[in-house]
């Protein structure tokens, strides 16, 4: 062994890539594989998000109408064949209560809860949440129950 055959142990040596920018004898010297000039060439540069090279882009070009309401309420409808379905399982005796609907994943914790009229109701219910629709308030009381808002 001598100077001229030592090597590092195998794996020890983590080379990154190509070196570029060491001058000419190395062979990616000069522009180091930038090119000549325009902005990819310079120092500093970085490319805006979608940009298409000059060309209109995308999120520009596709046309924008309507708004979002901020102030909107979203409700999950719940139809009531699903809570007679609940009162048939024995889930539900006489009270339901958002929280019976999250439990049975009807409903998530956070959610604003509206009973809608879709279906029939046999079971006399005292249903406790955020809003009715108006057939579905009729079929409650009708069936001998109790429509609560909150």
């Amino acid at each position: 062994m001598n100077l001229g055959n030592l090597k590092p142990a195998k794996g020890s040596v983590h080379k990154a890539g190509k070196t570029i920018g060491r001058g000419q004898g190395s062979g990616k010297g000069g522009t180091a594989t930038r090119g000549h000039k325009g902005a990819k060439s310079r120092s500093g540069y970085s490319r805006k998000i979608g940009f298409e090279g000059g060309q209109m882009p995308l999120q520009r070009r596709v046309p924008k109408f309507g708004f979002t309401n901020i102030n909107r309420k979203d409700y999950q409808g719940i139809n009531l064949n699903r809570l007679q379905e609940l009162a048939d399982k024995g889930v539900v005796k006489t009270t339901v209560t958002v929280q019976d609907l999250v439990d049975n994943g009807l409903a998530h914790k956070n959610d604003l809860v509206k009973i809608l009229g879709g279906g029939e109701l046999k079971a006399s219910l005292k249903i406790t949440v955020h809003k009715f629709t108006a057939t579905a308030k009729a079929a409650i009381e009708a069936a001998g129950g109790e429509a609560i808002d909150l």
